[in-house]
Order: C-alpha cells, then structure tokens, then sequence
C-alpha cells in the first residue's frame, strides 16, 4: 500500500468519524440547545436522522479501517481514529459551541472526497477495498 493511499484512508476514516460524532452530539438535548438555544428541543424525526446518520459516520470509519489495514490492525487504528476524532469534537464543542455545525459539514464533505479518493486509489492500484 503506498503512502498517499494510507493517508487518504486515514483523512477518511477520520473525517467519517468526526462527522459521526457530530451527528450525535446534535441529538443530544444539551449540545442541540447550545446551538439553537435554550428550551429549542429537536423533533423525533430529527432526533433519530442524527443518531443514524452518526452512527453511519462510525460505521463507515470502521469498514474504511478495517479494509485498508485488515482485521489486526484495522481495529487498532479505528480505536485511535475514535480518539482523535473525540478529542477534536470536545475542543469544538468547549471553545467554540456554535461552530459545531460547520465542523460537521467539513468534516462530512471531506468524508465524501477523501472516500471517493480512496476508491480511485484501490481501482487503480490494485490494493484491497
């Protein structure tokens, strides 16, 4: 596996994980009320599109992890990727709670590109997907 290969796979799987705890942060009451403001609740609807869609984000940050590394070392680098991505999302929410929103686009629309890199990569190269 070449080098641009393992850092475009580890821009995914970083990106897709922070976008997923972005996701669910925003269903929880506390973090929704500190962007919309006190006593604004999400709806249901809302509510449960953000705990899917966060728990999607981690899911593809798994399988992406998982794939390019292998068994072994795919849930080592997952666990590491979780914490860098956990660790981000902390700051952003303690310094800059209104920001939060934007970082989780970013961190989405990243995702998208860097998985679509990671694609090409593995068609053209050869590597495992």
């Amino acid at each position: 596996m070449t080098a641009l290969m393992n850092t475009v796979a580890i821009l995914a799987a970083l990106s897709s994980a922070a976008a997923g705890f972005v996701a669910l942060s925003l269903a929880m009451d506390r973090h929704w009320e500190g962007l919309h403001g006190r006593g604004n609740l999400p709806r249901d609807s809302t509510r449960r599109m953000l705990r899917w869609s966060g728990g999607g984000g981690l899911l593809v940050s798994l399988l992406v992890c998982l794939n390019v590394w292998g068994a072994s070392q795919g849930w080592v680098a997952w666990a590491g990727t979780l914490t860098a991505a956990a660790i981000g999302l902390v700051l952003v929410l303690s310094y800059a709670a209104r920001a939060i929103k934007r970082v989780g686009w970013a961190a989405g629309g990243v995702s998208v590109v860097a998985l679509l890199l990671v694609l090409a990569l593995a068609l053209s190269g050869g590597a495992s997907i």
